[in-house]
């Protein structure tokens, strides 16, 4: 059985536990005390010295990143509907799962974290340069999504869907997800599937 440490507020934990749960693989969530800074103790620093979480543990295996952990299940159990093994498949799956964590992360981070878990003392200055990124990636989603169901192409929802969808949960704790009708469409259906929909934080999961 794996162990998951995460925390339900991380999105980068969410998507992981949201694969795990589709695919129905026996898994241990562990808790991570953020609010108390259990990722700096020493015990979680053997565990994962980045402090970062999710980190997944398989026996002597252990993995840090998100992305690299939703590909590593995938391969493991031949998620193949997850990530496909067709070439040009996978390359738009690499594609949206890097652009997510590579331009996306970054923006969510600055709002979310200083408009919800430090308010009223968040930094204004990363509310304001969170903002105004994503007045910029909005409308590239928005245009990806206007010829698709899923934001890969794919015939089903992908892992990247799983990684982009936690990233607008993650702004919406903060009033901040995009509504535009292909994002808000795409959405919807993210939520429709079982394994997003038992990870979302919760007063999300109770609406």
């Amino acid at each position: 059985m794996y162990t998951l440490y995460t925390h339900p507020f991380s999105q980068h934990g969410r998507r992981v536990a949201a694969l795990l749960e589709a695919a129905r693989l026996d898994y241990q969530p562990r808790v991570v005390a953020l609010g108390e800074a259990e990722h700096l103790s020493p015990g979680y620093l053997a565990i994962n010295p980045n402090h970062q979480i999710p980190t997944l543990v398989d026996g002597d295996i252990r993995i840090h990143e998100s992305g690299a952990i939703l590909r590593w299940l995938c391969l493991r159990h031949d998620l193949s509907d997850w990530y496909p093994a067709q070439l040009r498949a996978r390359a738009e799956i690499e594609q949206w799962l890097d652009w997510t964590q590579c331009r996306m992360a970054r923006p969510v981070i600055d709002i979310v974290l200083n408009t919800v878990f430090l308010a009223p003392n968040g930094d204004q200055e990363a509310i304001h340069r969170g903002h105004a990124t994503l007045a910029e990636l909005n409308p590239i989603l928005e245009t990806a999504l206007a010829d698709r169901h899923w934001i890969a192409g794919t015939a089903a929802p992908s892992i990247a869907d799983l990684a982009l969808g936690s990233n607008i949960t993650q702004l919406g704790l903060a009033g901040a997800a995009p509504d535009t009708p292909n994002i808000a469409a795409w959405y919807r259906r993210v939520c429709q599937i079982e394994g997003f929909a038992k990870t979302l934080p919760p007063q999300m999961a109770a609406a």
